[in-house]
Formats: structure tokens, sequence, C-alpha cells
């Protein structure tokens, strides 16, 4: 099977996956998008090294999905492809980086690689206020992340959203994660166990 944690950023994505690796001995993968050829260009240029540094995401991802879909055994995904499509390059998008021509062209990409691979088996959405997710960046303290813009996560959020309720063909779980301190407490942990039993092996 696999299972894709999805939200935004410091939603608890990583956290949750770990955690659930562990309880069903299921493999986690993580983004690895640490490297990107075009990320230096990109922050001198933006729209100019904006297409090539998606596609290159793109790629990145797709080579991750066709590997999970080879994959023999049960596999938990932090963050997927259909994310980085619908979320970011769509945000990156409306924000006057790409041309219509790039994205169309990138899109079509997508649609392509789309019909080569099948959808995650369930997706694990935490749904996030933006005052939550500001607290966990500042908790977490990454300096890269400190900067981060209120109507940039508010931006992120409507388009998850989005992704999720009009977009995403595939199963969901929401998980509320305002109200769901799962890495710390056990029945909130042990409540999402319960809600995924029931989501992939009709458990109650």
């Amino acid at each position: 099977m696999h299972i894709a944690v999805a939200g935004n950023i410091g939603s608890g994505k990583s956290t949750l996956t770990r955690m659930l690796a562990k309880h069903y001995g299921w493999e986690a993968r993580f983004e690895a998008v640490d490297y990107n050829p075009y990320l230096e260009d990109y922050y001198k240029d933006i729209p100019r090294w904006s297409f090539p540094m998606e596609v290159y995401f793109l790629k990145e991802r797709f080579k991750d999905l066709l590997d999970i879909n080879k994959a023999t055994h049960t596999v938990i995904q932090d963050r997927t492809i259909f994310e980085g499509v619908y979320v970011f390059t769509a945000t990156n998008k409306a924000m006057g980086n790409l041309s219509d021509r790039d994205f169309d062209t990138y899109m079509e990409l997508f649609e392509q690689m789309l019909q080569t691979v099948k959808l995650p088996d369930l997706m694990i959405y935490l749904r996030a206020s933006v005052p939550h997710l500001i607290a966990n960046i500042q908790k977490r303290g990454r300096d890269y992340e400190q900067t981060m813009q209120l109507d940039y996560l508010e931006n992120l959020n409507n388009r998850y959203e989005d992704f999720i309720n009009n977009r995403y063909k595939g199963k969901v779980l929401v998980i509320e994660k305002d109200n769901a301190d799962f890495e710390n407490n056990p029945k909130d942990f042990g409540n999402i166990i319960d809600r995924i039993d029931a989501q992939l092996f009709g458990l109650f």
C-alpha cells in the first residue's frame, strides 16, 4: 500500500509519518528536495528560473512515486507529487513567477505522468489554522522558516483546501490538527490509528 501524509508547512507531517511508520512497521519516505541544481539561480532571478526549477522538482517527485508504486511493502510518504503541483507550483504561478505557457506545459507533463502511476491508497490530510502553523514553525526554530509571511501561509492553506476538496480524486482522511496533539497525547494518536484502521481495514 501507499499511504500519503499531506499538510501545510508546520502541520506535523514529518512527525506523523515517523510515528505511523513505527506503529505499523511501514517504510517512511521523506521528500528529498534539499538539492536542486536550479535553486541558486532561482533565488537570483525567480521568473527566469521558476520553470526549470519546478520541472526538476516534478521529475524527482515522479521518480519517488514510481519507486513507491513498485514497492512490495507498505510505504508512508511525507508530502506527495500532488501537493507539489496543486499547492506549491500553483502558488508560484499565482505569484507571477510562471508564464501561462510554461505552466500549461508543466501541467500537461504532470497529467501524462499520472497515466503511468496510481493514486495513494489513502491520503491523510492535516488541516491546521495559520496561528497553529506559526506556533509550530516558531517552536521548531528553523532559521529559513522564521521570515514566512502570514499571507503566504494563508494562501497555501487555501490551496490545500482546494486541492483536497476539488482536485484530488483519491481517498482522504482529514485530521483537524489544531485539536490533536498526537505527538504528546497517546489518546489523540490512538484516535488517528482507529480512523486509519477503519479506512484501510474496515476495523472500528
